[in-house]
């Protein structure tokens, strides 16, 4: 599983719309099919129940999007965090 994938699969739970998950992520919605049947295929689960153009979230992949709130959280820098040292830097 990638970060990318991951992101991928989080703003598509949230937007239940793979054009507007591309869009929001300025990718091209067919990088945003193959990184969620990528992830799919990885988990050996369906994420999501496709309805034509319209997708829902599976129970499963409910429970994914859980996890991926968690985890992609932990990866965002927040305001005021001091940021990591630079490698070779010398501690004060």
């Amino acid at each position: 599983m990638e970060f990318k994938q991951l992101l991928t699969f989080q703003t598509a739970a949230e937007k239940l719309n793979f054009t507007h998950t591309a869009e929001a992520l300025n990718f091209a919605q067919s990088s945003v099919t193959a990184h969620i049947k990528s992830l799919e295929e990885e988990l050996g689960i369906h994420l999501f129940d496709r309805l034509g153009k319209r997708i829902i979230l599976t129970d499963a992949g409910q429970t994914l999007k859980t996890y991926a709130d968690k985890i992609l959280s932990l990866t965002t820098k927040k305001p005021g965090w001091p940021s990591a040292p630079a490698k070779n830097r010398p501690e004060r």
